[in-house]
C-alpha cells in the first residue's frame, strides 16, 4: 500500500474483506432467517440478544484496533519481528479477556436480559440463546485477533478464508440444529448459538494453524507468548479507546433495543430484520474502513503521510457511491426484503418503515466508518472513539427519546418541556440524524490532519535492544 496506483491497491485489499465480512453477514441472517422458521418471538429474542452479545464482544475491537495499527506500522517500517511479537502478545491478551467476560455474561445473564425489559416467550428464548454465545465468547475473542494479524500485515485473503470457514460451517449447521433437521433434536434459538460455538471453535483452530505456520505477512512464535509489559502497555494504550468505542456503540444499540420493546413484538421483529438488512453495509463499510487502516498505517511506517491521506478519501469516496446504490434497491423492494426473514403483515410493514427512513443515509453511516478506519490505523482511537460517541450519545439516543415518546420535562425555569411522540418511526429518525451529523463531523476531523504522526516512532529507540534479542531468537 506504500507505492504504486491507489485505487487497485485499494481494492485489492479491501474486496477480501468485504467479501469476509458479506461472508459474516449472512452468518447472522442465516441464524435469523432459519429462527424465523420457528416464530415471531424467537425473531424478536435473536433480535434484542444481538446487542448485548455485541456489547460483549465489542471489547475486543479496541484490541484488534490496536494489533492493525502497530502491525501494519511495523510492516511498513520494514520490521516484522516487531511485528511478529504484537501478534503473539495479542493472542495472549484477547484469551485472558474474553475469558474473564464469558465468565461475567454467564453469571449475570438473567439479569442482564430482565434489564433489557424481555420477558414472556421472548425471554425464555432469548435466555436459551445468550448462554450459548458467552461459552463462545473467548473462541470468538481469539477469531478476532487472527483476522487483525493477518490484515495488518496485509494478507486480507487468508483472513476471508477464516470467516468462509466461519460462516460456512455456520450455514450449514443452523437447520439441523434450529430445526431439528436429522437425528439433531429442534433446539430452536439455542442451535442458533450452538451453531456459532462450533463454527467459532473450528476457525479458531485453523487460526492457530496458519499463525504457528508462518509464512502469511506475520507468524506466532510460542516463546513469544510470554507477558511482554511493554508490549501489553502499548496494546492497552491505543487499544482501549476502541474498547469503549465499542462499547459506546454496543451499548448504544442495547438502549435502542430497549427503546423498541415497548412498542411491541412486530417493531422488535422489523428493528431486528432491519439491523440485520443494515448490517449488510456495515460489513461493506467496515471492510473498506479495515483496508483504510492497514493503508494508512503502511504509510505512516513508511514515512508518507499525504498518500495516507488519499487513500483515505479513494475509499470514502468508492465505499459511499457503492452503499447509495443499494440503498436505492432496498427503497425499491423494502416488503419483499423483510419478507425473506417473515412474512407477518405488522413485521413487514413496520420493517418498510425502517428502511424507507434509513436506507437513504446509508452512504453517510459507511463514510464515517472508513474515516474512523483512517484514525484507527494511524493510532488514533481516541478520535475514533469520539466520533462514536457523537453518533450514538449525541445525535441519535437524546433524538430517539425525543421524537418517540410522550414526556414531559419540569424545566428550573418552570416551564414544561414536552417531546414529540410519534412512536417507533422516531427511533428510525434517530437513525438517520445521527448517521448524517457525525459524518459531517468526521470529514471535519480528517482534514485537521492531526492524525499524521503515527504511533511507533516513540519506539524507534529500542530497535537496537530488540535487534539483540532477534540474533538469539
Amino acid at each position: 500500500m506504500t507505492t504504486g496506483a491507489i485505487s487497485p491497491k485499494l481494492l485489492h485489499l479491501a474486496w477480501p474483506l468485504v467479501l469476509g465480512n458479506l461472508l459474516q453477514t449472512a452468518y447472522n441472517l442465516a441464524d435469523m432467517f432459519w429462527v424465523g422458521r420457528v416464530g415471531r418471538e424467537s425473531v424478536a429474542a435473536v433480535a434484542l440478544m444481538f446487542p448485548l452479545s455485541w456489547m460483549f464482544v465489542s471489547t475486543s475491537i479496541g484490541i484488534t484496533a490496536a494489533t492493525i495499527a502497530l502491525v501494519s506500522q511495523h510492516v511498513g517500517a520494514g520490521d516484522e519481528r516487531r511485528a511478529d511479537r504484537v501478534v503473539a502478545q495479542t493472542v495472549l491478551l484477547t484469551l485472558v479477556v474474553g475469558i474473564a467476560l464469558a465468565a461475567l455474561g454467564w453469571t449475570f445473564r438473567v439479569d442482564l436480559l430482565s434489564l433489557m425489559g424481555a420477558d414472556g416467550q421472548v425471554f425464555t428464548e432469548a435466555l436459551a440463546y445468550i448462554e450459548i454465545i458467552f461459552l463462545a465468547l473467548p473462541l470468538t475473542f481469539l477469531f478476532f485477533a487472527f483476522r487483525a494479524s493477518l490484515q495488518g500485515a496485509g494478507d486480507t485473503k487468508t483472513a476471508m478464508w477464516l470467516v468462509l470457514l466461519s460462516a460456512g460451517v455456520n450455514v450449514v449447521l443452523d437447520p439441523f440444529l434450529i430445526l431439528g433437521w436429522g437425528p439433531f433434536p429442534a433446539m430452536g434459538t439455542r442451535g442458533a448459538g450452538w451453531a456459532t460455538f462450533v463454527s467459532r471453535g473450528l476457525a479458531t483452530a485453523a487460526g492457530i494453524g496458519i499463525l504457528l505456520r508462518g509464512g502469511f505477512g506475520v507468524k506466532l512464535h510460542v516463546g513469544d507468548l510470554r507477558p511482554d509489559p511493554r508490549i501489553l502497555r502499548k496494546l492497552i494504550d491505543i487499544g482501549y479507546p476502541g474498547t469503549l468505542d465499542g462499547w459506546a456503540r454496543s451499548f448504544a444499540a442495547v438502549v435502542m433495543a430497549a427503546f423498541v420493546t415497548p412498542f411491541g413484538d412486530a417493531a422488535i421483529a422489523a428493528y431486528g430484520v432491519g439491523v440485520r438488512l443494515m448490517s449488510v453495509t456495515w460489513s461493506v463499510a467496515g471492510a473498506v474502513g479495515q483496508a483504510t487502516a492497514t493503508g494508512v498505517g503502511q504509510n505512516l511506517g513508511a514515512k508518507t503521510p499525504d498518500r495516507a491521506g488519499r487513500v483515505t478519501w479513494v475509499a470514502t469516496g468508492g465505499t459511499m457511491a457503492l452503499l447509495g446504490v443499494a440503498a436505492g434497491i432496498c427503497l425499491l423492494v423494502p416488503e419483499l426484503l423483510i419478507r425473506v426473514f417473515l412474512d407477518d403483515p405488522a413485521t413487514v410493514s413496520e420493517g418498510a418503515t425502517f428502511l424507507y427512513v434509513i436506507a437513504p443515509f446509508w452512504a453517510f453511516f459507511g463514510g464515517t466508518m472508513v474515516i474512523q478506519g483512517a484514525f484507527r490505523g494511524a493510532g488514533q482511537t481516541k478520535v475514533a472513539m469520539a466520533l462514536s460517541l457523537l453518533s450514538r450519545w449525541v445525535f441519535r439516543v437524546p433524538v430517539a427519546i425525543v421524537l418517540a415518546f410522550s414526556l414531559s420535562v419540569a424545566l428550573p425555569t418552570g416551564h414544561t418541556l414536552e417531546t414529540l411522540g410519534i412512536g417507533v418511526v422516531g427511533i428510525w429518525i434517530a437513525f438517520s440524524v445521527g448517521g448524517f451529523l457525525s459524518f459531517l463531523v468526521a470529514v471535519a476531523w480528517f482534514r485537521l490532519g492531526r492524525w499524521q504522526e503515527g504511533v511507533i516512532e516513540d519506539e524507534r529507540e529500542t530497535v537496537v535492544a530488540d535487534a539483540t534479542v532477534d540474533e538469539s531468537d
